[in-house]
This record gives C-alpha cells, sequence and structure tokens, in this order.
C-alpha cells in the first residue's frame, strides 16, 4: 500500500471510528455530517471524497460491522465438527456479537444501513466474498455428506440467518425477546430447516 493509500486508509478509519462513537452516543440522528466532522477532525470535502455522502458513511460503517461479523461466523462455522454444531454455532455467534456489541448492531440492522444495503447490495456482497466463501465452503461439504438439505447455499444463508435476525431485530425495536431464550430455542428449530432429515 502506497503512502497515500496508508493516508486514505487512516482517514477512513477515523470517520467511521468517530462516526461510531457519535452513533452510541447519540443515535442515529446525532450522525450529522457536521458532527462527524468536528469528532474526526476530517474535512467534510474529505468525508464526501472518501463515502460519497452521509449515507456513504453510514453504509461504511455498517459493512465494517457486518464483516467482523462475518470473521465470527466463519470461525465459528468451521470449526464445528458436523453440520448440527455448524448451525449451534452460528447461531450462537450472531446472538453473541449482538449482546457483546448492541450499539453497533442496532446500527447494523438500522434503516439507514438497510437503504445502502438495498441500494448497493451487488458491491457490498462482493466485498465481502472473502467471508463468505469459508462458509459457503462448508455449506457445500456437509451437502456432501448428506447433512444438509440440497438447497443453493444463499437459500441455506436465509434459513439460517433470517429467524436470527428477525429475532434480533425485535429485540433491538420492541424488546419482546429474550437473547438468552433465543439462544437456547433458535439453533433446534433453524437446525430441521435445514437438515436433509
Amino acid at each position: 500500500m502506497s503512502p497515500k493509500q496508508q493516508r486514505g486508509a487512516a482517514t477512513i478509519d477515523q470517520v467511521l471510528d468517530a462516526a461510531m462513537r457519535i452513533y452510541t452516543s447519540a443515535g442515529e440522528d446525532g450522525l450529522t455530517l457536521a458532527n462527524i466532522t468536528r469528532a474526526s477532525g476530517v474535512s467534510s470535502g474529505s468525508i464526501y471524497h472518501h463515502f460519497g455522502s452521509l449515507d456513504g458513511v453510514i453504509g461504511a460503517l455498517a459493512l465494517r460491522l457486518v464483516d467482523r461479523l462475518l470473521v465470527e461466523l466463519a470461525a465459528a462455522v468451521t470449526q464445528a465438527t458436523d453440520a448440527r454444531t455448524g448451525v449451534e454455532a452460528v447461531v450462537t455467534a450472531y446472538l453473541d456479537f449482538v449482546r457483546g456489541h448492541p450499539e453497533e448492531a442496532r446500527l447494523m440492522h438500522s434503516v439507514a444501513a438497510d437503504r445502502e444495503g438495498m441500494t448497493h447490495g451487488d458491491r457490498i456482497r462482493a466485498s465481502q466474498e472473502a467471508r463468505l466463501t469459508p462458509i459457503a465452503l462448508w455449506i457445500r461439504a456437509h451437502q456432501e455428506t448428506g447433512e444438509l438439505a440440497e438447497l443453493p447455499a444463499p437459500m441455506i444463508e436465509s434459513l439460517v440467518m433470517g429467524p436470527v435476525v428477525g429475532a434480533v431485530r425485535r429485540w433491538l425495536t420492541l424488546g419482546d425477546i429474550d437473547l438468552e431464550e433465543a439462544a437456547r430455542v433458535l439453533p433446534e428449530h433453524i437446525w430441521r430447516s435445514v437438515s436433509r432429515s
């Protein structure tokens, strides 16, 4: 990486770190360009250069958080000895991440992050490919052993992650789901939806 690229990467980190601090203390309403400029020490012109817009900052921050989560999910699933324990490990790792980082989880599941995800889904998915490849290979390997249903990998991902994301969103917005109970209940139900038997 050239010195210019290193400075650019440092600026991006500086802006994203400041944006996360603001979000943690003031919520989404606090994420204004003026607040990010003040907290990061980075000019608004530089923020626009690197992110394109305030939504771009939020999208980049959400993507950084998703990357962290994907590292943990990939580690959890690839250490599992069989498909069932892998599914259980992914569910547990996701819920553990949310419990340990509730503000980060709130931002990842925010309307602004969803909007960026819907607008730039292909680009975001492509940027996560390296993180997702070990999970896709794990799915394929356990389909070949006959443990997982013969469904396309995106369908397996949706059946596993959909209920977890739904439970997390309810916990974040309504508070009517207990994450401890979700950790006890969801793995078995999710396993039934993806197992071949």
